[in-house]
């Protein structure tokens, strides 16, 4: 029952389109905060695996955020048994897309895609809307076809749409304001959308942080080898000069 309640994290329809005048959020992610990324793996596995696949992330590929093997299995692998198994789902694309219109996509690469700002925003602005099938909507992808899964946490948005005068006459601003708290206050739930999308951009990447590391490796060597290589190239040109 949780499964179909929650139905899925990202789930916009084919026929939608995002609304490109809403302003979009600064991401407070970090992609070395490794605790971050835990606790958004946590939230992701729970919450959006129950209908999307990561199929380009393997479970084992978690091991690079200082978990355990055992960690992984207790706390993060409900679909499958073998660490060495990618993050799919067991539901057929057949059958997601005869219940919901649409098979549920792939979230490996989402954030590289979608870009961390958009996901982070997008997350935290549903709304109520009885005119929709889901009885949801969102400010930034207008129509999409998937409800809020998080909503029991958040609470429930209604829209509002303000008018103020500029030089261009009335603008209109749409506002998102609480009718219906959930578990979480506002800066807590942001909080944990942040720790989301910090892990879906380093499930697009994963190995990021280590081709960095080496980068900076790279460049110290170079650094230090530039001084004998100098002094070399002083000393044997200076009885040319």
């Amino acid at each position: 029952m949780k499964a179909v309640l929650l139905l899925s994290l990202l789930f916009p329809l084919a026929t939608a389109t995002a609304s490109e005048s809403f302003k979009l959020d600064d991401a407070p992610i970090d992609t070395r905060d490794v605790e971050s990324i835990q606790r958004g793996a946590k939230v992701f596995v729970n919450y959006c695996l129950n209908c999307h696949s990561a199929g380009a992330m393997r479970y084992n590929r978690l091991a690079d955020l200082g978990l355990s093997a055992t960690q992984i299995r207790d706390n993060l692998m409900f679909a499958s048994d073998k660490l060495g198994a990618t993050m799919s789902v067991a539901m057929r694309a057949e059958d997601a897309k005869e219940w919901f219109g649409v098979a549920p996509p792939d979230l490996s690469v989402i954030a590289r895609s979608r870009g961390s700002d958009w996901l982070y925003t997008y997350l935290r602005s549903f709304y109520r809307d009885d005119s929709t099938a889901t009885g949801w909507n969102n400010v930034v992808f207008p129509n999409v076809g998937m409800p809020n899964v998080l909503w029991e946490l958040q609470g429930q948005q209604v829209q509002k749409v303000e008018g103020r005068k500029s030089g261009h006459g009335t603008e209109h601003l749409q506002k998102l304001t609480i009718a219906a708290p959930g578990t979480m206050g506002e800066r807590e739930f942001d909080a944990l959308t942040a720790d989301l999308v910090n892990y879906l951009v380093f499930m697009g990447e994963p190995a990021r942080q280590g081709r960095m590391q080496i980068g900076y490796a790279v460049l110290i060597f170079l650094g230090v080898l530039f001084v004998p290589v100098y002094l070399l190239k002083q000393d044997y040109w200076k009885e040319v000069h």
